[in-house]
């Protein structure tokens, strides 16, 4: 099951039209943003959608509007997790704020859960009738009723206007009230447009710091690792650090950490020859001083003989290279 799935997974790809659609078809709903959802009532029904009675429907307030009201519904939704061994974290303090990513994306892990839970098949699930013994259970369907309802009554015929209405409508031109009518809907179509585009962009403002973030802290483990004195001084991390710290996007910093990483190899192989040599020099230098130094302490030893030791040697020496000699 997907209880851990990590931030570069295709889960949160899926865009909020499609997370709304699925909110609303499994669940009978009728939210236009991701982040209605903030309140946690409509997790802790998912959670019964996929774990039939497991999740206390009793306790979920789906009419919860201050923050005590909803951290309840996530501790209902934490208590399920436990149940299940879901060790998925919950950042309740973000997503009682409504902020329209942080939702989403918990939204996202949501729907990546249900669906690798048999299958995603929720057909046989009743909604309705699970959501009655929930707190506000019953009007949670029809909060967007009205704009439906409008939209019905807009194709409807009209109602005839009362005598006041008639007696304006004759002091106004009809081109006015036209134009005037005309202007409301653009302003109220141009309004619901730059909605549509102002959450788009906060949704891409906070996806792209999310991301950096946590690139960020990703080359900062690097540059830890790369301070570790056993390793500091080595040519893979000086080439790593070139890189690291390269403060232009010249594409010749790569070359250059590649020449440092294959350079230091052929130094060491062009040094070892001069290195033999040298150490065979110092070594026939240090016989020679030890020769040297022989022949000097012989020399001083003899010129220390008094002249009769000195005969006496010389005849020891004579004579015993004799075998004639007697005594």
């Amino acid at each position: 099951m997907a209880t851990n799935i990590g931030m570069m997974d295709s889960a949160y790809f899926v865009g909020r039209s499609e997370i709304l659609a699925w909110i609303n078809s499994t669940l009978h709903l009728n939210l236009s943003k991701v982040e209605e959802a903030c309140s946690g009532a409509v997790h802790c029904q998912l959670m019964d959608a996929v774990h039939p009675g497991m999740v206390p429907m009793h306790k979920v307030n789906f009419d919860a509007k201050n923050e005590y009201e909803m951290i309840q519904n996530y501790k209902v939704l934490q208590d399920v997790f436990n149940k299940l061994k879901i060790t998925k974290h919950i950042e309740v303090s973000k997503l009682v704020k409504g902020r329209p990513l942080d939702n989403l994306e918990f939204m996202q892990w949501m729907k990546r859960y249900c669906d690798s839970v048999n299958g995603g098949g929720l057909h046989n699930y009743n909604a309705l009738e699970r959501r009655e013994a929930s707190k506000g259970g019953k009007e949670a369907g029809k909060k967007s009723a009205p704009s439906h309802s409008s939209t019905k009554g807009s194709t409807a015929a009209p109602k005839p206007p009362s005598s006041h209405a008639r007696r304006n409508s004759n002091d106004v031109p009809s081109s006015v009230n036209t134009t005037n009518q005309s202007a409301k809907t653009s302003s109220k179509s141009s309004t619901s447009v730059y909605d549509e585009q102002i959450t788009e962009l906060k949704l891409s403002v906070d996806s792209l710091e999310k991301e950096r973030d946590f690139y960020f802290a990703k080359l900062r483990d690097i540059e830890i690792l790369c301070q570790t004195p056993e390793i500091e001084d080595s040519p893979i991390i000086a080439a790593i650090k070139r890189i690291l710290y390269a403060t232009d996007g010249d594409a010749s910093v790569v070359t250059e950490a590649q020449a440092m990483v294959s350079l230091q190899p052929k130094e060491a192989e062009a040094l070892s020859p001069i290195a033999e040599v040298s150490e065979e020099k110092s070594i026939s230098e240090t016989q020679k001083r030890k020769n040297i130094l022989n022949i000097d302490v012989d020399a001083a030893g003899i010129t220390t003989l008094s002249p009769r030791q000195r005969l006496s040697d010389a005849s020891d020496v004579h004579c015993s290279g004799s075998p004639l000699m007697t005594y």
